[in-house]
């Protein structure tokens, strides 16, 4: 697959895959219908390969759900679509347009227009079309403050969302998948990694990655010191000209979203050493949590990841 690049070995602290394989054999344990929710980001990616090393030598027990919102990367959708046909894991695809076209959630307007928070109504949606009980994300503790308050099992209403004051104390490797009726929990199996920890494993793991991690030519705009991904998906105002530059993506999102970085960045060891000197964090080049202080923490109330 072209799209698809593949790393070199290196080190990473074993006792985190342990885990994260222990927490995906206590979901199996303690839930009837769990999936893993997919982005085609590399955290998720990690989650695939864990669960392919948790329930070796069967296939992966869950389906992989990614909501769809129609402004994605086309390197993402190849390359989940190769990873698929690689793994024999089960897909289930939501669309955000559905759910416009519903008239369950609005198209946004503006410059700074995005689906990435309408994608929380699809969520919820397939999560009750579907029944699932559980859902396995690829957050990190270290990615956001919001993100620092979550459980490894994380409980949500029957309405999907996050109220800080409902989550359990979880002691040691103690957890508790006790749920009533129309509830669910969310799972972070590498909710204790870092950005560095994640792409140490790639590197050790051979974990192949999308294209667009890897510094590569493309056509961008500037806005607000960012460099985005020249789309149509982006509402561009006359003086926002696109031109040609060597990006990469840290984090990988809508395209109205997330921007790049300039980088020679063309293999692990460089993204790693890219990393450690970075002096923002991955998420830094996301507009959606630039909306306002709490943007995060608001989205995950409602039900988002």
């Amino acid at each position: 697959m072209s799209e698809v690049q593949v790393s070199g070995v290196g080190t990473f602290p074993r006792e985190l895959e342990d885990e994260a394989v222990y927490i995906m054999r206590e979901v199996a344990a303690q839930f009837e219908r769990p999936a893993i929710l997919f982005s085609g980001g590399k955290d998720s990616i990690v989650l695939v390969r864990l669960a392919q090393k948790a329930f070796f030598p069967g296939k992966i027990p869950f389906p992989l759900l990614h909501i769809d919102t129609g402004h994605n990367f086309p390197e993402t959708i190849q390359y989940r679509d190769w990873l698929v046909r690689e793994t024999g894991a089960e897909l289930l695809v939501r669309y955000v347009q559905d759910s416009i076209d519903a008239g369950k959630v609005r198209e946004e307007t503006g410059k700074y227009a995005s689906r990435n928070v309408l994608q929380t109504v699809t969520l919820l949606d397939a999560i009750e079309e579907f029944k699932f009980d559980a859902c396995l994300g690829g957050a990190r503790r270290d990615e956001e403050k919001a993100r620092a308050k979550e459980r490894i099992f994380s409980v949500r209403d029957d309405f999907g969302q996050w109220d800080a004051k409902r989550q359990r104390p979880e002691l040691f490797d103690m957890l508790n998948g006790r749920i009533s009726v129309g509830e669910n929990v969310r799972v972070f199996p590498i909710s204790n990694w870092t950005e560095l920890d994640v792409w140490n494993y790639i590197r050790e793991e051979q974990i192949a990655i999308p294209s667009i991690y890897y510094a590569h030519q493309r056509a961008v705009i500037e806005r607000d010191g960012m460099l985005w991904a020249d789309s149509p998906h982006l509402n561009k105002s006359t003086d926002e000209i696109p031109f040609e530059a060597t990006v990469r993506f840290r984090t990988v999102g809508d395209m109205t979203c997330t921007a790049a970085v300039l980088s020679e960045a063309v293999e692990l060891e460089m993204i790693i050493g890219e990393i450690r000197s970075a002096k923002i964090s991955e998420r830094g080049a996301r507009i959606d949590d630039k909306r306002s202080e709490a943007a995060m923490e608001k989205r995950k109330q409602q039900g988002y990841f």
